[in-house]
């Protein structure tokens, strides 16, 4: 069980949809907010979120490099450590790997890009998410500013369930904090695109909190004991790629660097 610990995912079966650099911007937002300790768990084998993560100075939040196999026990690991919110990465187009991640979801988050293409994409993972009773939101990515199209994918979306009240608007800043491991909030806190990311996370914390909840058995639900708290290992990186610190795994001995 899980229920001491929220867990967000993110998913869409259409590449492109943004949703690394989302999960990179939300988990850092709300480790920003106080919410944490926060982990972020990378499942597409891709690893694009790792090379993000190891270009990052901050080892906040921290990184647990994942897969379907292993998932329920990263997952377990992070709980016991005190770790408060978990988001999750997840690769795209591959529909058994998104049913199987989102079983731990407390709230799936669905980034889709204002086009006609990713309207029509959604309709497999929302099939999976409805199979499964999950609760998600839909998050408008990657938006031009003013487009009346945004404003019809909104529309669009709505017949199929929750749409997050920000879109998230296309900006250069976003392609370029994820060159060094920065979010657009630690580039430029005052700029709109930060102030976009602060607010969806607001309504996405809310969120998940009601569902969290909820779900919590009446005993849980009470304010938890202090303690302190034993930040995970680094991970093991992505084959092939040579990792910019030393790395180990829940407590194990040190990975050696490929």
């Amino acid at each position: 069980m899980l229920t001491s610990m929220r867990v967000m995912v993110l998913a869409s079966q259409k590449g492109g949809s943004g949703k690394t650099t989302l999960s990179g911007h939300l988990a850092v937002q709300a480790d920003r907010n106080g919410e944490g300790p926060v982990a972020l768990i990378d499942t597409d084998p891709q690893g694009s979120l790792a090379e993000w993560w190891n270009a990052r100075e901050s080892d906040s939040p921290a990184f647990v490099q994942s897969s379907l196999q292993t998932l329920r026990e990263d997952l377990e690991a992070l709980r016991d450590q005190g770790f408060k919110l978990v988001v999750i990465d997840t690769p795209p187009a591959v529909t058994k790997a998104i049913a199987q991640v989102v079983q731990f979801a407390d709230l799936v988050v669905l980034p889709t890009r204002p086009s006609p293409h990713d309207l029509r994409a959604v309709g497999a993972t929302v099939d999976i998410l409805e199979a499964q009773g999950k609760a998600m939101v839909f998050v408008l990515n990657g938006a031009t500013v003013r487009a009346r199209i945004t404003g019809d994918a909104a529309v669009a979306l709505s017949q199929h369930g929750t749409v997050a009240p920000t879109t998230i608007h296309h900006r250069v800043n976003f392609a370029s904090s994820m060159i060094d491991g920065r979010t657009v909030m630690e580039i430029d806190e005052n700029g709109a695109s930060a102030k976009e990311v602060v607010a969806l996370w607001d309504y996405l914390s809310e969120r998940i909190k009601r569902r969290h909840i909820v779900a919590l058995p009446a005993e849980q639900t009470q304010p938890a004991p202090t303690h302190n708290v034993v930040a995970i290992p680094n991970p093991i990186a992505p084959e092939g790629m040579r990792p910019t610190r030393p790395f180990g795994r829940r407590g194990g001995p040190e990975a050696q660097a490929v």
